[in-house]
């Protein structure tokens, strides 16, 4: 029992990495309704230019919290940028296939990039958590401890739910923001400047995936060029099972997912790399059976 535990607490540590860079995937396709699949990339290049800032033989030795949060804006600019001169420009052909292209070719371009400038020996990213574990309760006569990076990781995840949805649903600029995702002709009626609410939603979606990046590096040994690309696997997984459209639905679900590898992992000794089919799986079974994922609003159209 002791150890079914320990591993339903290790999933929710990687599911809260899983949801956050999900909420990333979901704020870009609530904004926009484009999937980026260059969001792993875009978190791996500031999760390294957040190394940098506070690499004290390497870089500029800042608090790794001054760190984070200077990554973060850069990336918030960075988003935006790649928004209005690489996304937009084809996003106008009114082709999504072409979008879809783009993405990958920038999901290519920046893991390569990232891999010049910084290079390709791993390293390692100083943790903002307390070091050290909390005794939670006792099972079987044997105590079930979390580390503090865990409850670190909740509080710096619900937080952000908290803040994202507060913007997008109390604010005015929220609902400019959900105007132009529902329907960007109608709000350019309405006076809304849709192309400026697409910049700022892509730049909130690379802020998002800022500190997802950072975060998970500093949960490592150390990290590379490939930190992100299984993530993002997971993510996009996360986000089709919880719903493209809703932020619960991406927490949710990257709980479930992270949940699902780490038992898959613990009790399932099949083929190595099985626990790949878990979050594959969930996204065939989602697109069969749930198209609108848990969460999502169901759309009718009148024909």
């Amino acid at each position: 029992m002791q150890l079914f535990v320990e591993q339903v607490i290790n999933g929710i540590g990687n599911g809260l990495v899983y949801g956050s860079v999900a909420l990333a995937l979901v704020i870009i396709f609530r904004t926009t309704g484009i999937l980026n699949f260059a969001q792993g990339e875009m978190a791996l290049f500031s999760t390294y230019i957040t190394w940098k800032l506070a690499s004290e033989s390497d870089g500029f030795g800042l608090p790794i919290v001054a760190a984070i949060g200077v990554s973060m804006a850069i990336a918030f600019v960075a988003g935006a940028v790649i928004e209005r001169v690489l996304i937009r420009p084809v996003e106008q052909a009114r082709s999504p296939l072409n979008v879809v292209i783009v993405t990958l070719g920038l999901f290519l371009g920046l893991n390569s990039v990232a891999q010049l400038i910084f290079g390709t020996d791993p390293q390692l990213m100083p943790s903002p958590f307390p070091e050290g574990n909390v005794e939670l309760f006792s099972s079987g006569g044997d105590a079930v401890v979390v580390s503090k990076d865990t409850i670190g990781l909740i509080a710096v995840l619900v937080a952000e739910c908290i803040l994202l949805w507060l913007l997008l649903q109390r604010t005015n600029l929220g609902l400019k923001l959900r105007a132009v995702a529902s329907n960007p002709d109608s709000a350019r009626l309405q006076g809304i400047r849709a192309g400026t609410m697409l910049m700022l939603g892509w730049g909130m979606a690379a802020a998002i995936g800022a500190l997802a990046g950072s975060l998970v590096a500093s949960q490592r040994t150390g990290f590379d060029g490939s930190l992100m690309q299984i993530i993002i696997v997971y993510a996009f997984a996360a986000a089709a099972l919880g719903g493209f459209d809703s932020l619960i639905g991406a927490v949710v679900a990257g709980l479930i997912v992270g949940i699902a590898d780490a038992l898959t992992v613990q009790y399932v000794d099949a083929l190595e790399g099985i626990e790949v089919i878990v979050p594959l799986g969930l996204i065939l079974v989602v697109l069969v059976i749930l198209p609108n994922g848990l969460f999502g609003r169901r759309t009718v159209e009148r024909v």
